[in-house]
C-alpha cells in the first residue's frame, strides 16, 4: 500500500505507501523488463486466450457529485505518490505525510446503498454514469497478518470475480491468505477468497461466495482515451462506500513508481543479492490494546513501475481498487495511487493528481489470474538509465547501459549507448517509462521500438522474453 492506498477505515489513521513519479532519481541502473530493484518475478506461463465477460450494467440511480478538487500542487518532483488503502492497521503510505494524520471522518452511519436523485429533471451526465456503474462497485474489508484495512473493487463477471489492487488484497504484502469480506452496492456482505495477486501490476482478483444479482462492469478501450475526456471515480474513500467524484483525464502514458506489495515467502525474506530497498513497509498494527500488539515481521521491499492514467477526479485513501469510468459508465481504469505534497506540512488527501491502471492492462492481468493464478510480464534484457541526465546522450529517452547476452534486446541488435525513445508506440522519457511499458506486454509478445544510435534514429522489432 505504498502509494497512498485508498481506503482508510473511519476513525483510524490513513494508511498508504510512498512512491515517486517518472523521472525520480533511482539508485543504480535498473534492468528494463526485469523486476525493479527486486520486485518478485511472475512465474512463467503462457497467457491464456480467455477474456473477462463484458456485460452492460443496468441503469439505476444517480449521484450527488463532489466538486473535483484541484490545487496548485508543487512540481511533480516534489510530490509523493501514494497507494490508497486504509484501515486500523494499514501500511505506511505517504509515510511522512499521513502517518500521524488522524482521519477526519468519525462515526459515519447511514451509508447510502444507492445514488440519490432529488431532481431528475436536472440530473447530470455524472448522475447517469454513477447510476449505471454503481451496482458493479464494491467495498472490500481485509484482515490478516496482524493487519486490517479496506479498499474498493470492481465486479468482473456474474460468477463472482472481482478485480482490486494487490496492495488492497494483501494489505501491502502483510498476508498471502487474507480474510476478505465484500460489501455489495445493495448492502449485502459476503465472504470472498483470493484467486491471485500480481504485485508487478498491483492488481489482484478475488471471488465472492454469493453470486446472485451481480452486475459485471463493462470495459472501455483505454487505448482510445484522450486527454480532457471526462473521468468519474467511484469507491470508498475513508470507508465511505459509493462515493462519486468527477474530473477529466489529465495525462496519458504517465509512469510512476510505487512500493511493491509482494508477500514474502517466509518471515524475514528480503531482496535477493543483498540489494537495499528504497522504501520499507511500515509495521501493521493489530486491533486491541496498543500495548499488547503482535506485529508482522519487518521485511525489505522493492518498488515497481506502473503505466497509469492521470486524473484530477478526487481520489483518497479507500479508493484503491475502485473504478475510473468514462462518460458512458464503462471502466477505463483501476484507481491505484495519488500524489501528495511532501513534507510534514503536506496535504494528506487529494490534491487533484490521481493515478489509475489502464483498463486494457487490468483486463489482461485479471484474465490470466483467473485462468492460472499468475500473470505474465515481458522482459527486455537490458539495463537502462535516464538519457536526459546522462553525459553520453543529448536525446531524451532510456539509455541502454548494457544488454544481457541472448536476451530480447541483444537478439534485436540493441547495444550499450543506444537510447530508446519509443516503445510499443508510447514515447519513452526515462528508464521508468521503459520498464513500465515493457511490463504491460506479456512474455513472448513482439512489438516495435525506436532507438537513437550515433544521432541516427531507427526502428526495430523485438520479441520480449518473460520475467520469471
Amino acid at each position: 500500500m505504498n502509494s497512498t492506498p485508498y481506503g482508510a477505515a473511519p476513525g483510524t489513521p490513513d494508511d498508504s505507501r510512498t512512491a515517486e513519479p517518472t523521472g525520480a532519481p533511482t539508485a543504480g541502473a535498473p534492468t528494463a523488463g526485469a523486476a525493479p530493484q527486486s520486485a518478485p518475478a511472475a512465474p512463467e506461463h503462457a497467457a491464456p486466450e480467455q477474456t473477462i465477460p463484458q456485460q452492460p450494467a443496468p441503469q439505476h440511480v444517480a449521484a450527488q457529485q463532489p466538486a473535483p478538487k484541484r490545487s496548485g500542487a508543487p512540481l511533480i518532483a516534489a510530490l509523493a505518490v501514494g497507494a490508497l488503502i486504509g484501515g486500523a492497521a494499514g501500511g505506511g503510505v505517504v509515510a511522512a505525510v499521513m502517518s500521524n494524520t488522524p482521519s477526519v471522518v468519525s462515526g459515519v452511519t447511514g451509508t447510502p446503498l444507492s445514488i440519490s436523485v432529488n431532481d431528475p429533471g436536472n440530473a447530470t451526465l455524472v448522475t447517469s454514469v454513477a447510476a449505471t456503474a454503481l451496482p458493479s462497485i464494491v467495498t472490500i474489508q481485509v484482515a490478516g497478518g496482524g493487519a486490517s484495512g479496506s479498499g474498493s473493487g470492481v465486479i468482473l463477471s456474474d460468477d463472482g470475480y472481482i478485480i482490486t489492487n494487490s496492495h488492497v488484497a494483501t494489505l501491502d504484502g502483510a498476508t498471502s491468505d487474507p480474510d476478505l469480506r465484500v460489501t455489495l452496492s445493495d448492502g449485502r456482505i459476503v465472504d470472498a477468497t483470493l484467486v491471485g495477486a500480481d504485485p508487478l501490476a498491483d492488481l489482484a482478483v478475488i471471488q465472492v461466495s454469493e453470486t446472485d444479482g451481480l452486475v459485471p462492469i463493462e470495459f472501455a478501450d483505454s487505448d482510445a482515451l484522450n486527454v480532457g475526456d471526462n473521468a468519474i471515480a467511484i469507491g470508498a474513500p475513508l470507508g465511505l462506500s459509493n462515493t462519486v467524484t468527477n474530473g477529466i483525464i489529465s495525462a496519458l502514458n504517465r509512469s510512476i513508481t510505487v512500493q511493491s506489495s509482494a508477500v514474502p515467502e517466509a518471515p524475514g525474506d528480503s531482496l535477493p543479492d543483498g540489494e537495499d530497498a528504497p522504501f520499507d513497509f511500515w509495521n501493521f498494527d493489530s486491533p486491541g490494546d496498543p500495548d499488547d500488539q503482535e506485529l508482522p515481521p519487518q521485511r525489505q521491499s522493492s518498488t515497481i513501475s506502473l503505466p497509469v492514467i492521470q486524473t484530477d477526479a478526487a481520489i483518497n485513501p479507500g479508493n484503491s481498487g475502485g473504478a475510473l469510468l468514462n462518460d458512458e459508465g464503462q471502466l477505463i481504469g483501476i484507481n491505484v495511487a495519488i500524489a501528495t505534497a511532501g513534507g510534514s506540512g503536506g496535504q494528506a488527501g487529494s490534491i487533484g493528481v490521481g493515478f489509475s491502471i489502464p483498463a486494457n492492462y487490468a483486463q489482461r492481468i485479471a484474465t490470466e489470474l483467473i485462468a492460472t493464478g499468475t500473470a505474465s510480464h515481458g522482459l527486455l534484457g537490458a539495463t537502462v538509465t535516464s538519457a536526459a541526465t546522462s553525459s553520453d546522450s543529448d536525446v531524451v529517452g532510456a539509455l541502454i547501459d548494457g544488454v544481457s547476452p541472448g536476451g530480447a534486446a541483444d537478439i534485436a541488435g540493441l547495444r550499450s549507448g543506444d537510447v530508446i525513445t519509443v516503445f510499443n508506440g508510447v514515447p519513452i522519457t526515462d528508464q521508468i517509462d521503459l520498464t513500465a511499458q515493457v511490463r504491460v506486454l506479456a512474455g513472448g509478445e513482439s512489438t516495435t521500438l525506436v532507438y537513437v544510435r550515433d544521432g541516427v534514429s531507427d526502428e526495430v522489432t523485438v520479441t520480449l522474453g518473460e520475467l520469471g
